[in-house]
Formats: C-alpha cells, sequence, structure tokens
C-alpha cells in the first residue's frame, strides 16, 4: 500500500462512527471509506469470561508500552453492504499520535494468543486514537410545570422530569444533568437527586476530597436549575421560537383567513412562550433565584473502585422542598419524540413477555434495576430473536437519545500529570446506528438511562472518541453504585416511587 493510500485507510476506515477515529491497523490492507456502524455483542463467549480475560489484555498493553485509552468488546456493520454483522472485535482505544502500525502488530498477537488460550479463535483486535473523557459540559417558573401544553418541548428544561440541566451556584460554567430521584426514607421525607460528582465538583477546580454535609467545618454548595450556558440556550429557544410560529402564522393569514382554528392556537402558543420569558428574565436570571438544593454528601471520585473495578463518581443533592409541589411526578423520563417512534425503536419485538407501558403523554415510568445478568444476557430480544438491549437516556446537552449497550462490560483509563494513571470498568453504550449521532456529549454527565421497561440501567460518567464527539458512551451500573449509596449514609434510601 503507498504512503497516500495508508494515510486514506488511517482516516476513512471508520468512516461512519460519530467521531470518525483513525485507525491503527497492524495487520492487512482493505478497503476504505466504507460507512460503519457499531453494534453490541451478545451471546459470544467473552460475555461470560470477560471477568478472567479482561484483565490479562490490560496487563499485556502495559506490558508492550501501549498507552491505551479504552478497550471496548463491539461488532461492526459495513453500511451498504448488505448489512451483515463483522465478526467480534476487540476494539482498542490509544492516545493520539502514541502508536504506528508496526508497533501495535507484536500487542494484536498478543492479544490473539490470549484468546486462544481461552479457547477464542472468533475475534479480532483492531487500534484507535480515541481520548476517554468525563463528560461534564464546557464553559423559572415551578420545577414541576405540567407536561401538557402547547409548547411543551420549550418548557421541558423546567419540569420535573429527568434530565434536568445543572450546575453548581460556585461554577455555573460547567453543567451536567441530574440523574435520578430517591426518598432518603426511615423518618425523613426529603428528596435526593444522584448525579456525577464531576458535574459538581469539576476536578480541575478543586481537591478531589470527602464532601460530607454533616462536617461542621463543611461549607454548603448551592446546586442550581441551569448553569450559564443552558439559561443562554433556554433564552434562545424560547425566541426562536416565538419567531417560528409567528411567521408560520402570518403565512397562514396570508393564504386563507378562514383557517381559525391553527391561528388561535398560534396565538395561544405565543401569548405562553412571551409569558415564560417575562418570567424567566424576571424571577430566574440570578443564580440564587434558580437554587434547586445542596449537596449533602459525595464521596471522592475513585478509578477502579471496590472488588468490581467500577468507578465512583456521584453527589446526593438534598432538593429543596419549596421547588416540589403537588405536580411532581418522580422518575419519569421526558421521551420528547412521537409514541410510534419511540416504540419503534425501543420495544422488543418478540421473545419477551413483559407488558410495555408508556403514557401517552411521553413520560417512560422508571421501576427496578437491570442486573447485572441482564446486561451481559439480555431478556429481550429483537426481530430476528437474537438478544438485545435497548436503553434511553435524556440529557442536558442532546435531549433525549436512543442507543445499543453492548454484553461486555469496557475497560477505560485516564492519565494523569505526575506519571501516573488509573483503570475502571464500565457499561459500555453505542449510538442506536449510524443515523442517529452520539448518544451523548459533554453536559449530559449525571444523566440516568433505563431500558425500554423503566428498570434503571446506570448513570453516564462519561465517553470516548475525538475531542467533543463521543462513539461510545460510558455509565456506572446502577446495580452497583445504589448499595454503595445506601452504605454510604442512606440506608433506608429507595428509588422514589412514580406517584
Amino acid at each position: 500500500m503507498t504512503t497516500s493510500n495508508a494515510e486514506a485507510e488511517a482516516v476513512f476506515y471508520y468512516s461512519g462512527l460519530c467521531s470518525s477515529p483513525r485507525l491503527k491497523k497492524p495487520t492487512r490492507p482493505e478497503a476504505y471509506n466504507v460507512l460503519n456502524e457499531l453494534r453490541p455483542v451478545f451471546g459470544h463467549k467473552l460475555n461470560t469470561i470477560w471477568k478472567d480475560l479482561g484483565p490479562k489484555v490490560c496487563d499485556l498493553l502495559d506490558s508492550h508500552g501501549i498507552m491505551w485509552t479504552t478497550i471496548d468488546i463491539v461488532r461492526f456493520i459495513k453500511i451498504k453492504r448488505g448489512e451483515v454483522v463483522g465478526p467480534v472485535v476487540l476494539w482498542i482505544g490509544v492516545a493520539l499520535e502514541t502508536l504506528t502500525g508496526e508497533c501495535a502488530r507484536p500487542s494484536a498477537n498478543g492479544c490473539l494468543d490470549l484468546l486462544k488460550e481461552f479457547d477464542i479463535t472468533d475475534v479480532e483486535v483492531a487500534f484507535r486514537e480515541s481520548i476517554y473523557m468525563r463528560s461534564a459540559g464546557p464553559s423559572v417558573p415551578s420545577l414541576t410545570l405540567t407536561l401538557q401544553h402547547p409548547t411543551t418541548c420549550i418548557h421541558s428544561p423546567l419540569t420535573s422530569a429527568l434530565g434536568l440541566s445543572i450546575s453548581t451556584q460556585a461554577t455555573p460554567h460547567v453543567e451536567g444533568t441530574g440523574g435520578l430521584y430517591l426518598a432518603e426514607g426511615g423518618d425523613s421525607n426529603k428528596i435526593l437527586l444522584v448525579t456525577a460528582r464531576h458535574v459538581l465538583f469539576p476536578p480541575n477546580e478543586g481537591p478531589n476530597n470527602n464532601y460530607d454535609i454533616t462536617n461542621a467545618n463543611t461549607p454548603h454548595r448551592n446546586v442550581l436549575l441551569l448553569g450559564i450556558k443552558a439559561l443562554r440556550k433556554l433564552v434562545e429557544s424560547i425566541r426562536m421560537e416565538i419567531a417560528t410560529i409567528g411567521k408560520r402564522n402570518l403565512r397562514r393569514i396570508r393564504t386563507v383567513i378562514q383557517n381559525q382554528g391553527p391561528l388561535d392556537k398560534a396565538t395561544e402558543a405565543i401569548g405562553s412562550l412571551k409569558r415564560l420569558l417575562k418570567e424567566i428574565r424576571e424571577n430566574w436570571s440570578e443564580p440564587n433565584q434558580r437554587v434547586l438544593g445542596h449537596i449533602i454528601r459525595s464521596p471522592p471520585i475513585s478509578m477502579g473502585a471496590g472488588t468490581e473495578g467500577f468507578t465512583e463518581d456521584y453527589a446526593v443533592v438534598e432538593l429543596d422542598n419549596s421547588k416540589i409541589n403537588e405536580n411532581f411526578k418522580g422518575n419519569i423520563i421526558d421521551t420528547r419524540m412521537e409514541l410510534v417512534e419511540f416504540i419503534g425503536k425501543m420495544v422488543p419485538h418478540t421473545g419477551s413477555d413483559t407488558v410495555f407501558e408508556c403514557r401517552f403523554d411521553r413520560l417512560l415510568q422508571l421501576d427496578g434495576i437491570l442486573s447485572e445478568d441482564v446486561m451481559h444476557s439480555p431478556d429481550t430480544f429483537d426481530r430476528n430473536d437474537e438478544p438485545c438491549l435497548v436503553v434511553v437516556r435524556n440529557g442536558n446537552a442532546t435531549g433525549t437519545t436512543i442507543g445499543r449497550p453492548t454484553g461486555v462490560f469496557s475497560y477505560v483509563r485516564e492519565y494523569y500529570t505526575n506519571g501516573t494513571h488509573s483503570t475502571s470498568t464500565e457499561w459500555a453504550i453505542l449510538p442506536y446506528d449510524y443515523k442517529s449521532g452520539d448518544f451523548s456529549l459533554p453536559g449530559d454527565s449525571g444523566a440516568v438511562v433505563a431500558d425500554c421497561y423503566g428498570r434503571i440501567g446506570g448513570l453516564l460518567t462519561g465517553g470516548a472518541g475525538k475531542i467533543g464527539s463521543f462513539d461510545i458512551t460510558y455509565a456506572t451500573p446502577f446495580f452497583w453504585r445504589f448499595p454503595r449509596i445506601k452504605e454510604n449514609g442512606f440506608p433506608n434510601a429507595y428509588i422514589y416511587p412514580v406517584i
């Protein structure tokens, strides 16, 4: 292969993925510039033996001096080539410009030898350039407004539905997403909100210390609904919606004046939006007017925590009771899409006796927790009677998105300026398809991920790809996180029920 062709292959080999990462390929040349789509892995031997094999892969790469960032188990579909699912791939992300194809070859062969030790000969090894990032974002009316409103999409950021855009009063330029509600339980009537710690304690803006409000020397740290960017985005969206409705209204007036119904609805919507804009300007523009509650507990961020090696990255917020009223519905996700579209993507086609339930007003009720066994071996199936798991989340940065978790947990690694590094296990979630774009982006950290039956899978922590684009999103499983929250001062806590 010529130098120009080799460069073209490196650039275009993963065309179709969200970040189009550069290929670092140690084996034979193939055709390039073909659209790819990531697919999850279920029903393979790796799903059952990865806990034993995965750490050996990490150690082997370290022994070869590979500066790896992510290790994922995926499949690929070559779009417009019959869409046949390809073989299982051990997909290794490496830091930018740290690996050549020649240097990758011994490591790839070593991985293949490891696989053979477990009698696995049908898995390929591929390298790509990839950055692992935590996904906190860059630099009103009652919280519980009803979703039954002619301008629901505009009002959605101000409702209590999961996906709240949050920041702290101390760092309003760093934004993320409120995850899910817990009841403190026992004799307490407090409602708690769980999110990612790095949203409320940005790692580059202070020490990574334990935060416990019961300590008399701990200063209060207020949490805001809407940071600087989210508030600006909301105001701009209201203005744009007013202008859009006004233009449509004007066209109707010019074409047919007798069609009064749509004109009346448009006038009502514009009036409502103008009142909302006025309310935000007068009562929600200052940070102290948007205080949602305050942080009460947050352990230091720790990678590879516990015997399972997941990421400890959470904060518990006590909500201000004055911001909660009778319209509060608990743990619901506003799907923000037509029910037919939502069901078409989310609901398994065969093989499940469970009855799918979604309110007609776009709300998915959360109840229960996805077990580790179901994550590895789903109890739902696609139209081809193959195991599948499809999940949804609503986040501050990207709104509602649907994705496909893969059945083998991934490894991620962070490198520090002092030359050390930390490694964690994560639940990997792929985009739904190559047309749907990123499952998450910076600013979505903390968002809860759930399946079509409302079972809670995990809380989003980060992703991998290029800066600003994630091919793969990572979440910490809630089956692991919830017991740790309970052990850390909330023994009677339970998932807040849908009202």
